[in-house]
């Protein structure tokens, strides 16, 4: 398995995370935004089990990386000018590109490509977790700047 430095690992990290939070930015609820919280920590907890032959994903999002302390969740700085200005999900895929960097060739193009469908996971599993109305209930659940943030997010990492 590959050996990436706590850096690599944290900017591997943040890559998914920072998708997570910027697709949920897009359209921000105050309970929405919890909900879709939740549903982007159940994507990433999951994540070592859905992708058991990554080596990428293994060696931060395991059971061990994550007990063993070496990789350090920041949480993502989004700016709330970021937000407004729709540059939040430009940020985010900047933030991607970093984690590819940091990857290197210690990964297979398969394992990256795997690595960016896990990110994009992330991304739609945030934009499906709640609705516009009363405690996210409503319908459609996802909204039209989410669903544009999505295909933009899709496009740049080409799943």
């Amino acid at each position: 398995m590959a050996t990436y430095t706590a850096e690599a690992k944290s900017k591997i990290a943040e890559a998914p995370m920072m998708i997570g939070m910027a697709v949920a930015m897009v359209d921000m609820g105050i309970v929405s935004t919890a909900i879709e919280a939740a549903a982007m920590s159940k994507q990433v907890a999951g994540a070592a089990e859905q992708y058991p032959n990554n080596s990428i994903i293994q060696a931060v999002f395991s059971e061990a990386a994550l007990k063993s302390g070496s990789v350090k969740m920041e949480k993502p700085d989004i700016k709330p000018e970021d937000v407004q200005s729709g540059t939040v999900v430009d940020k985010a895929l900047t933030t991607v590109e970093a984690a590819i960097a940091a990857i290197g060739d210690s990964a297979t193009p398969a394992e990256i490509t795997e690595f960016k469908q896990f990110i994009y996971a992330c991304a739609d599993a945030v934009a499906k977790a709640a609705g516009s109305g009363l405690f996210g209930s409503g319908n459609p659940k996802v909204s039209d700047k989410e669903a544009a943030a999505l295909t933009k997010i899709k496009a740049a990492l080409a799943v």
